[in-house]
């Protein structure tokens, strides 16, 4: 599909009708009014996550930034969508960024000036978000350049999270330190008075990172396996549960048990299933029979639904089908629910 691409061989229309309308919901905003409509139409709200990426460009981080603040204008309007997300690399040059997480090296005066950039850009956004009063995701990346965006979205918590959690910082479990860190955040969040917004993912650069580490010889920052990523993704729904006067929470999972404890400790812990503060979300055309049951269940569910035009948002799509390996077991494992339903089905008509 990237090698047909990159020939600009005319495969848009075929991609659009296939993959494409799976898993994304347009090219634009306006397209993707369809979707957002029948995703409410049974209770569940949409994000809209424009996923053009690996930009150089200063025009185009530019672009990317107002087509971000117009999600998040379009959220103030439509009732189904609760959120409004974005990446720090889609309004940054990858390159920058890995610089300035590296204490040792020393930006130029451009390079210094790019960042300010940057920066500005980040603040235009929460502002945006905080005074439509939207709520907006910092999406997370790869860890060795994470640490200066966890710095920048706890600098904008601290600027628009005073009197409600507007601004929330992804955290992924896939990562054995991110346990620690996590907890460090409640005390952070009460020095400074604010609420901590987290969205907890298990993560998707496992391959990228593992490869890192050994190539540049330093331990890898990956959990050992599959079973230490979900005991510590549990824990963490677990502590911030346990913590919620501080935190709001959206779990962003696609895993059965991770989603039915989450939903079992909101009864526990005596929270109300539409609490604002606690949220489910899911990838648009992944794992519908966990969002659709959440959501007949009366919970706060949610459904990313990526935009963009279909030769720039490609990449992004085989990009995180390639470093996720669940994937493939996730699409058979949801195939035969499928089958297992149409089968169902038949029987009850019999």
């Amino acid at each position: 599909m990237l090698f047909a691409l990159k020939l600009r061989l005319p495969i848009n229309f075929v991609v659009k009708r296939t993959i494409f309308k799976q898993f994304c919901g347009g090219e634009t905003i306006s397209e993707c009014a369809p979707t957002i409509k029948a995703l409410g139409s049974q209770g569940i709200g949409t994000i809209l996550d424009y996923s053009v990426e690996g930009k150089t460009q200063e025009d185009d981080f530019d672009k990317t930034t107002a087509i971000i603040i117009d999600t998040i204008k379009k959220a103030k309007q439509e009732k189904n969508i609760p959120f409004a997300v974005f990446k720090i690399t889609g309004i940054s040059q990858f390159s920058l960024l890995e610089k300035a997480s590296d204490k040792e090296i020393e930006l130029s005066e451009k390079e210094l000036a790019e960042l300010a950039k940057v920066e500005e850009r980040i603040l235009n956004i929460c502002k945006t978000a905080y005074k439509l009063n939207v709520p907006v995701f910092i999406d997370a990346e790869e860890s060795w350049i994470q640490d200066i965006i966890d710095t920048w979205a706890f600098e904008m918590m601290c600027l628009f999270n005073k009197e409600r959690t507007i601004v929330y910082n992804t955290i992924q479990m896939y990562r054995h330190d991110r346990l620690k860190f996590l907890k460090s955040c409640v005390q952070k969040a009460v020095d400074k008075k604010v609420s901590y917004g987290v969205k907890l993912v298990r993560g998707a650069y496992m391959e990228r990172e593992r490869e890192r580490a050994l190539d540049m010889n330093y331990p890898s920052p990956i959990q050992i396996d599959k079973q230490a990523t979900d005991d510590d993704y549990n824990q963490a729904q677990s502590f911030i549960l346990d913590n919620i006067h501080h935190f709001s929470l959206v779990a962003g999972t696609h895993n059965e048990e991770s989603s039915m404890q989450l939903a079992r400790q909101l009864e526990k812990y005596q929270i109300a299933k539409d609490d604002h503060r606690v949220f489910f979300a899911q990838l648009l055309g992944m794992s519908d029979h966990i969002s659709f049951n959440l959501s007949s269940e009366d919970f706060n569910v949610a459904k990313y639904v990526p935009f963009g035009p279909v030769k720039e948002v490609m990449p992004y799509l085989l990009r995180r089908a390639d470093e996720n390996t669940s994937v493939a077991g996730q699409t058979s494992r949801e195939l035969s629910l499928i089958v297992t339903e149409k089968n169902r089905r038949r029987k009850a008509k019999a």
